[in-house]
């Protein structure tokens, strides 16, 4: 079992009383639990706590520096226990322990703590702020509310950072918020809830659930429910949206993504095939913003190819808890399937395997070799669709405008990147039309202060930075004549 109660409602937690769900170690095809889920009671009672928070209890009645210091204790909580998030996130989601720390543990406590210090401060411009005089007629305040009762909803690819976003955000904005993760990350959410109610936050600021599709809809048709803040598929993305669409709620969605890797003419492609090649095997190809489509000079495309196939034998496919691994196990057998079905339509339809390919000689686990597929155009479905797996494209262009044309040419637009001299490549970057561009790799990583989300049918509105906060704010004008 899940080792304990896995539902919190109004400050208390209760085993849940819906039907059970498996989690299963995408390594190991063992069971790691079989862990109750919420009832729709359950469902019902946690939006009519956090209700209660926004509105009558002490939640409401905080202050903001008192909002930034619990924020600031759940950081604190969280990092003391950042070893073992990590351990969980990898069992359960096959995440490679290293990428489970740095990209998944550490993100969390930057981006946690960020929103502590916002709800001190306030959105850009502050709680409140004077507008002009209007004449000699009037004069204007702006306020900023909390919008109210948020459901947080989130993947199982990133299920401690995104939680860091939507439930970090609305905490510090004043909302209360409500937890919804995959139920393919339920037991990494519920540790990090866990924690989270160590820091003591007031009865409802919030809760947790567990549960699947029926749980997530009862969130999303509520009218208690001021706000859905969703990251998943687009499938799932479009679902959210008519479900929310009776009540009209705000939305935030990050969706898919099919992002594309542009290598400008007269860049060391030796230098570069590598770096590309990770930035869409990372996390087993299980990231929303990997770049799966790589652009590169007709006359370096040979070389290009070349290198990558010189490059994949070193990247180390297997255990997730082993520090050497740079690929782990896809989610599920289903997943899986999924996407060889796509590797093998694209080499049906004429596509070429220029590197990797195939599965991994591992006695268990959701393996897939890190796979590159040629010969395909820009429109064909594999370079059209997101496959959430370690399978890249790659594609050649004959001039620049046709690489940028080509990288736009798509129904989504999240991530991007463009290898090359700064200056020029900083120009192909403000051709994209993506939510983030990074040139020559960006190695900044996830920045707290910057805004993600996508063009397109990569989502609606934005997470993290002043962007993703004020998402969780209404604003209201108070006019005051002068006389």
């Amino acid at each position: 079992m899940s080792g304990g109660p896995e539902v919190l409602v109004a400050g208390k937690w209760s085993v849940g009383e819906g039907a059970p769900i498996t989690a299963i170690d995408p390594y190991t095809e063992k069971t790691l639990a079989a862990i109750p889920t919420a009832s729709a009671g359950q469902v019902r009672e946690a939006v009519a706590a956090a209700r209660r928070a926004t509105t009558e209890g002490a939640w409401a009645r905080l202050s903001a520096t008192d909002r930034s210091r619990l924020l600031h204790r759940v950081v604190d909580v969280l990092d003391r226990d950042r070893l073992l998030l990590a351990d969980i996130v990898t069992a359960e989601t096959g995440s490679p322990i290293t990428l489970s720390t740095m990209l998944q543990v550490e993100p969390m406590l930057e981006h946690l703590a960020w929103y502590a210090d916002a709800a001190a401060r306030g959105p850009r411009g502050g709680y409140e702020q004077g507008l002009p005089l209007r004449g000699d007629v009037s004069t204007s305040i702006l306020v900023r509310e909390p919008i109210g009762v948020v459901a947080a909803l989130t993947p199982y690819n990133a299920p401690l950072v995104t939680a860091a976003w939507k439930v970090g955000g609305a905490l510090a904005a004043g909302c209360a918020a409500i937890l919804l993760p995959s139920p393919r990350a339920a037991l990494t959410s519920l540790a990090w809830a866990r924690l989270v109610c160590e820091a003591d936050l007031p009865e409802g600021a919030f809760s947790f659930l567990i549960g699947e599709a029926p749980v997530g809809q009862a969130l999303t048709e509520s009218e208690d429910v001021d706000m859905v803040t969703f990251t998943g598929s687009n499938a799932v993305g479009r679902q959210v949206m008519r479900q929310a669409a009776g009540t009209f709620k705000r939305l935030v969605l990050e969706l898919g993504g099919k992002s594309p890797n542009i290598v400008l003419p007269g860049v060391d492609i030796d230098a570069v095939a590598g770096p590309s090649a990770l930035r869409f095997l990372r996390n087993a190809g299980q990231t929303c913003g990997a770049t799966t489509r790589t652009f590169v000079p007709r006359a370096d495309y040979e070389e290009f190819v070349q290198a990558t196939r010189d490059f994949l034998p070193s990247v180390v496919v297997g255990d997730p808890s082993d520090p050497r691994t740079v690929v782990g196990p896809l989610i599920s057998a289903e997943h899986r399937e999924r996407v060889e079905g796509y590797v093998d339509r694209a080499l049906a339809a004429g596509g070429v395997l220029e590197a990797g390919g195939g599965r991994p000689a591992q006695e268990h686990g959701f393996f897939l070799n890190p796979t590159v597929i040629g010969g395909v155009t820009n429109d064909s479905e594999i370079a059209r669709d997101e496959l959430f797996g370690p399978v890249g494209v790659v594609i050649p262009y004959d001039d620049l405008d046709s690489a940028v044309a080509m990288a736009n040419d798509s129904r989504y637009g999240l991530s991007a990147n463009v290898w090359g001299p700064p200056p020029e490549a900083v120009k192909v970057a403000r051709r994209i039309r993506s939510g983030t561009v990074n040139v020559n790799g960006g190695n900044g990583g996830l920045r707290p202060d910057a805004p993600f989300g996508g063009y397109r049918q990569s989502g609606i509105g934005r997470e993290a930075g002043e962007e993703g906060f004020l998402e969780f704010f209404e604003p209201k004008q108070l006019q005051v004549p002068l006389r």
